[in-house]
Formats: C-alpha cells, sequence, structure tokens
C-alpha cells in the first residue's frame, strides 16, 4: 500500500465543487486534513480553468495548501517508459508516475485509463462505499 495519497485534478474540482457522494467526501476531507498532495500537473490544470473570481480563489487557496510535487528526473523517466508501454495522455502519464516515484495511492475518477498501469494504487472517490469512508 502507499505510503501516502496524490490527489487528481478531477478530484480536487469535484470536492471543491461538492460533487462526490458522502462516503468519498469523507475519505477526501481525511487526506486533504492529512496534507494534500499534488502534482504540478494538478496544479495547472486545475488554475488554467477558473471562471469567476470566486472559484480563482478557491482554487488557488488550494493549491497554496498542497504540497506540489515537481516535474523530477524519475518522474520524467518513469513517464517515458510508461508512455512507450502504453496509450496514455501525457498528463495522466506524469500524474501516475508521480504517484508510482512517490509511492502514493493516486486518488482519481480516472480509473479506466490507469487501471492497467502496474504497481500503481487507484482510489476512486465516486466509487467508496460507506464502511470503507469510516475505516479510513
Amino acid at each position: 500500500m502507499g505510503t501516502g495519497y496524490l490527489l487528481d485534478s478531477n478530484v480536487i474540482i469535484g470536492y471543491l465543487a461538492g460533487q462526490l457522494p458522502e462516503p468519498g467526501t469523507e475519505a477526501v476531507s481525511g487526506i486533504i486534513d492529512a496534507a494534500p498532495r499534488i502534482s504540478v500537473i494538478s496544479q495547472i490544470e486545475i488554475l488554467r480553468f477558473t471562471d469567476t473570481p470566486e472559484n480563482e480563489r478557491i482554487l488557488e487557496d488550494f493549491v497554496n495548501a498542497a504540497i506540489i510535487h515537481p516535474l523530477t528526473e524519475p518522474v520524467v523517466h518513469r513517464t517515458i517508459a510508461l508512455c512507450k508501454q502504453s496509450r496514455i495522455k501525457l498528463p495522466d502519464a506524469i500524474i501516475a508516475s508521480t504517484a508510482l516515484t512517490e509511492n502514493f495511492v493516486l486518488v482519481t475518477r480516472n480509473t479506466s485509463d490507469l487501471k492497467n498501469i502496474p504497481n500503481l494504487e487507484l482510489l476512486n472517490p465516486w466509487e467508496i462505499k460507506e464502511e470503507k469512508a469510516n475505516k479510513d
């Protein structure tokens, strides 16, 4: 099991918009309380689509509170290998490679594109059942 959690962009946006089911909201709240971790790619993805000053402030506050994992040489090399092995979009490959390199569980809704990556642990907050949320 991973030593921590890396939040994908879709989870951050869904959480902040109140779109997660209650068990998923509880699980993500616990992850955020413990120190939210995101890839620099997620930082770019969530900050580029601010549609109102209010949303921009909320997203910037979240990013400022997060631990942002940069694009390091090990992540770059793992991303290149991952892209050669599968047909995955580059941003997803970078985020997955960051999770793998740092030994994190990737918290994402995008499990269908990522489920076949060896050793990548995934957690989809939209699929968490009530009893799982209470155990975490």
